[in-house]
């Protein structure tokens, strides 16, 4: 019976490999179609075929050497060695085991160095490819290049050799103990020759290997981060390095005398000179660098530091490309007057009003139609170019949500029918409609507006179905939802048409798919034909990861109309943290603000970032094109050697993608994280810290939020520049320290957005950074201090009450900070939201700052010219928006305040700002100031009086001053 059971069992175990295969076959076979249909299969088999040599050689130079190692143990083995009892039984055991053991052992260590030495491939594709960097370290001298692409590279040959050689010996000390080579007894360990050998000569290669070892360790100082800074510091320098130069002379020594002893058989000096290694690495290595620090550094840290320092200012501004950095130190004004926004007209004009991250649900009951649409949570900044202005627009795709459908998600429905979403909708960033609604540029099924005329089908999205099938025979019936019905009858159906996934043209491949999707409706159903196309991996972000994996992708990515498609435009780097000197930032926490929490990447601390290559994902057939953004960078090239028909060069990118193209995001919130610290470029001042900035906390986010503001894009114009320009900024406070923080503002960070619009060449000015740097004196107030004014004041306090009735919400915005005027003006929209299931925010006022004044009016130009004294001297872009009527809100039956007289508003701000004038005058004992203030405040108390006499027919409605005026003497 058992004989008869064991062929069955045979056949079951090989017919379960055979299955386990062709699952294995597959999912390879299924992305060799996908990386072919893309174009893109050099880099999955540059991969593959890197990944196949490097497990073999990571293979062999494990289980060869040990192997090799376990039989000459063996076979030198004391013929009739006189074993003990215990030995006798561990003999018989492992006897009818030793040869499995001998070959397995090397087998499955060698499998398990394999797929660790296979995990590397692109460092050791880089490290044949390397590129110089054309800079040198500052304490060596030797290219950047060797840290980046040379030393990791060395440091890992080292360290799998030690791992190879202590594996053997382990191994060689146990086959000779347990064949009897090495006999202990009482005190007297007793070694054959034949051991004795093999042992020493093992012994001394692995402290050659520590010799390399520690001697590379030298060069890893400068790229280690310390207390202070990252790079080698003064300890280091005078006291790490030598102490690592000298022990791993000493190890090598120790070395040679281990050889000699598998020649002479003496094993005193080694053990000796072993002792002596390990005495020297706490004496040398621990203990010495230890009393330099305590007791000749601590004590004058700030100027034995201090060149050390300068490195690493300087290397870190280079790493990070904020060394050109344009600082301006600004004197801002905080007084609003009269006509004071004249001269940066254009920027208040493009002031965006529109938060991406509250009106989306704006967009989705005004433009979804369907259940089965959605768009994102945060809407995208874009601009285009409207009757020969640019505008900037907040845009989303109206993409398909399955879960939508409810009972209908069936397999046909969800793989066949639905299989795309519809058009890209667009809405003027700085206006709103009278009722307080997104003023859309780009709208409807089908997509109409003032847009370029684009394919507005959305196969490949951010939130595109796991797969759809798509494609049939030419005059076969359409299956594929269009768009939905309206106005102009029954839905219409479409057929893909482009070449956006495997053809699914023979049962086989039918069959591959259905494995990987676990579906059989996909080898089954008659709707799969020969022109059928299998489209997956559909998001953006998910197909450049694919296709360039030496890249670390922006998190996020946004649609464009280019050149009569929509395109997705992702953003790539090229990141190190092996830049020498140059200070590690966590990638994960510097780009995380109120705006989204990014998890910890495998690859988190780097000191060295560029924006190497712009990528684009068209959404109607999925093709990726790369782009090398950045051909200066090294590491850019490096992959270029690797995969040189991977990148297009700049020069084939069209001047309609340049025009949407824009300065990451994530980028610029490194550089900001950065800049914090690495603005001050004085050593001294820098080890003070006495001028550290951060990044304020979002102040809508309320006082618990720990969460930062996020950088926005604006088209303005910063000083120095001759034209506004489509521009990110982000602000800066001081530093907290403890508990204490000030929220006033320190520095203004923005740089050029603009790439221009010529065909494959960049504009000069893109990329430039531009900081404002205020005094330590003039307490601009920071953001924080802002919304808490807004949020403090009685006024506005008052008319949010009001708006709050009849059971809405009021949603502050974005607050928006923009240097104008000679200072800086916050701008804030305040949305107000019903609570009912299809309500939506909509616009109702906004809250304007300078200095230490504010307005709230219902429109952005009404509010600047109430806090400007009347007149603003520039227009916003609502200025043509009606005023806001008493009555109810567009969702919700609350009631509104009525509209402020807007001449009557700025006499009041004038006043308060005059007695406040009075006041300081009285305080300095300036009393000519003291009597011109006097004789201002009666020139506005009487005009005043007449303006209520003119209004007292009528008796119109105003608000009080939007900040209480302080009593004077």
């Amino acid at each position: 019976m058992p004989r008869r059971r064991a062929p069955i069992a045979i056949t079951i175990g090989i017919v379960g490999a055979l299955v386990v295969a062709f699952f294995v076959f597959a999912g390879i076979y299924a992305d060799v179609l996908w990386y072919q249909q893309l174009g893109f299969v050099e880099v999955l088999a540059t991969e593959w075929i890197a990944r196949i040599v490097l497990f073999v050689i990571g293979f062999l130079a494990m289980a060869l050497p040990v192997w090799i190692s376990i039989q000459i143990a063996y076979r030198t083995r004391p013929v009739y060695a006189k074993l003990n009892s215990q030995l006798d039984r561990y003999q018989e055991i492992f006897e009818p085991l030793r040869r499995l053991a001998m070959y397995g052992i090397p087998i499955v260590l060698g499998v398990f160095a394999g797929v660790s030495t296979a995990s590397r491939w692109d460092s050791v594709l880089v490290w044949l490819n390397r590129t110089p960097f054309g800079s040198a370290d500052a304490q060596f001298g030797l290219d950047v290049g060797f840290y980046v692409f040379e030393l990791p590279f060395y440091r890992s040959i080292v360290g799998f050799a030690s791992a190879v050689v202590l594996l053997s010996g382990l191994l060689v000390i146990a086959t000779n103990y347990l064949y009897g080579a090495i006999r202990i007894s009482g005190r007297e360990v007793v070694i054959s020759k034949a051991a004795r050998i093999q042992i020493a000569i093992t012994a001394g290669l692995y402290l050659l290997l520590q010799a390399v070892s520690i001697w590379l360790d030298q060069y890893a100082t400068v790229t280690e981060a310390g207390s202070l800074i990252t790079g080698a510091s003064y300890t280091d320098v005078n006291a790490t390095i030598p102490g690592r130069q000298i022990l791993a002379v000493i190890a090598a020594v120790v070395a040679v005398l281990f050889l000699i002893t598998a020649i002479l058989g003496r094993w005193r000096l080694p053990l000796i000179g072993a002792v002596l290694l390990i005495v020297s690495s706490l004496l040398i290595g621990s203990l010495y660098p230890w009393i330099v620090q305590r007791f000749q550094v601590d004590p004058s840290a700030r100027a034995l530091e201090s060149e050390y320092i300068g490195r690493n200012i300087d290397a870190t501004r280079d790493a990070f490309g904020v060394s050109d950095i344009e600082e301006v130190q600004y004197e801002a004004e905080t007084d609003a007057e009269p006509g004071a926004l004249r001269a940066d007209a254009e920027t208040t004009a493009s002031i965006r009003l529109m938060d991406p991250a509250v009106i989306s649900p704006a967009f989705r009951q005004l433009e979804q139609f369907r259940q089965y649409y959605q768009f994102p949570e945060t809407l995208d900044v874009d601009r285009y170019e409207i009757d020969g202005t640019t505008q900037d627009t907040v845009v989303a795709i109206r993409d398909l949500n399955l879960e939508g459908l409810g009972d209908a998600q069936t397999w046909f429905n969800s793989h066949l029918v639905y299989t795309h979403g519809y058009g890209l909708v667009a809405a003027a960033g700085n206006q709103r409609s009278s009722d307080g609604q997104p003023v859309f540029i780009q709208s409807g099924i089908p997509s109409t507006g003032n847009l370029p005329e684009f394919e507005p089908r959305v196969y490949f999205g951010e939130n595109s179905p796991d797969y759809s099938i798509v494609g049939a025979p030419e005059g076969e019936q359409a299956i594929e939802l269009d768009f939905p019905a309206g106005g102009e009858g029954e839905p219409q159906q479409t057929t893909f048409g482009g070449n956006g996934g495997p053809q699914l043209d023979n049962l086989f491949t039918k069959l591959v798919y259905a494995l990987k999707f676990q579906s059989e409706q996909i080898f089954l159903s008659d709707q799969v034909n020969d022109e059928s196309q299998i489209l997956y991996d559909r998001s953006p972000i998910e197909r450049v990861q694919k296709v360039a994996p030496f890249l670390t992708l922006d998190s996020d990515t946004y649609p464009s109309v280019v050149d009569g498609r929509v395109v997705w435009i992702v953003d790539g780097y090229t990141l190190s943290d092996q830049y020498p000197y140059s200070n590690k930032v966590s990638y994960s926490e510097a780009i995380s603000d109120s705006e989204g929490v990014q998890q910890p990447l495998a690859f988190d601390e780097v000191n060295y970032v560029r924006n190497s290559v712009k990528a684009t994902v068209d959404a109607y057939d999925g093709s990726v094109t790369l782009y090398a953004w950045d051909t200066e960078d090294p590491i850019l090239q490096t992959w270029g050697k690797i995969f040189p028909d991977a990148i297009q060069d700049m020069s084939e990118m069209s001047g309609e993608l340049m025009s949407h193209v824009r300065y990451p995001a994530d980028l610029f919130k490194m550089q900001r994280a950065v800049l914090g610290r690495y603005h001050v470029t004085e050593s001294d001042a820098f080890y003070s810290r006495e001028d550290a900035w951060t990044t304020p906390k979002d102040p809508t986010q309320g006082s618990a939020s720990t969460l930062l503001q996020p950088p926005y894009y604006l088209t303005m114009q910063m000083p120095g520049q001759e034209a506004p320009t489509y521009s990110i900024y982000s602000t800066f406070i001081p530093e907290a320290r403890g508990t204490q923080s000030r929220n006033v503002l320190r520095g203004y960070l923005a740089v050029d957005s603009n790439a221009g619009a010529e065909d494959g060449e960049r504009a000069e000015g893109y990329g430039k950074l531009r900081l404002l740097s205020l005094p330590e004196d003039d307490n601009v107030p920071g953001p924080g201090q802002v919304q808490n004014t807004f949020n403090s004041d009685p006024t506005v306090s008052q008319s949010l009450n009001l708006l709050k009735q009849g059971q809405s919400d009021v949603i502050n915005g974005n607050l928006l900070t923009v240097p104008v005027g000679g200072g800086l003006l916050y701008v804030q929209p305040v949305y107000v939201r019903s609570t009912g299931e299809t309500s939506y925010p909509v616009l109702q006022k906004v809250l304007v700052a300078f200095g230490d004044q504010i307005a709230f009016q219902d429109t952005l130009d009404e509010a600047l010219n109430v806090l400007f004294g009347g007149d603003s001297g520039a227009a916003a872009g609502d200025e043509e928006v009606e005023p806001t009527e008493p009555g109810q809100t567009p969702d919700e039956g609350g009631e509104q305040p009525a509209t402020d007289d807007t001449e009557l508003q700025a006499l009041l701000n004038r006043a308060r700002q005059v007695i406040e004038d009075k006041q300081q005058a009285l305080q300095d004992g300036d009393w000519a100031a003291y009597g011109q203030a006097d004789a201002e405040l009666a020139e506005i108390i009487s005009e005043l009086i007449v303006l209520a006499d003119e209004g007292s027919a009528e008796a119109p409605a105003t608000e009080p001053p939007a900040t209480e005026a302080p009593s004077g003497n």
